[in-house]
């Protein structure tokens, strides 16, 4: 296996873990207290280096919500973010700016370093689905949820 071919299969998997909220090689603890509402998960879709803008990486994701899922406040570092509704209605929030409730076929942008406060389906019952695009730095996490405590 080639070299790059190693890297992105690493990165793909990193990418993977960190979206998830975990780190690689840490475990969940079985003693630990459900959330009070389920989480989002992100399926990586396509990743690849873009060979005209040096040190940045394209990685396109679905993003699913479950009923009543919302994501912890995070960011996502340097990344350029772009995200479409294919599916439900998802409120979104960044810092500094109102919500706003986004339905299917609806997208938005988040510039570089945006706190991202609130992002959740609004539906109880059905659930929401994104198609995530990030511009981001070669190896960095796409999300890091904010430190509590």
């Amino acid at each position: 296996m080639s070299r790059a071919a190693i890297a992105n299969v690493l990165l793909t998997t990193a990418v993977a873990a960190v979206v998830a909220g975990c780190t690689p090689g840490t475990e969940t603890r079985a003693d630990a207290a459900p959330p009070e509402h389920p989480s989002e998960t992100m399926a990586p879709l396509f990743q690849q280096e873009l060979p005209n803008v040096p040190d940045k990486t394209f990685t396109s994701a679905i993003v699913t919500f479950p009923p009543d899922a919302r994501a912890v406040p995070h960011r996502h570092g340097d990344a350029f973010v772009y995200a479409y509704v294919l599916e439900g209605t998802v409120s979104s929030q960044l810092e500094g700016e109102p919500a706003r409730v986004y339905h299917q076929g609806e997208n938005w942008s988040e510039p570089p370093g945006a706190h991202h406060l609130a992002t959740e389906n609004v539906s109880p019952t059905d659930p929401a689905k994104l198609l995530v695009v990030f511009i981001a730095t070669t190896a960095d996490p796409l999300k890091v949820d904010d430190q509590h405590g």
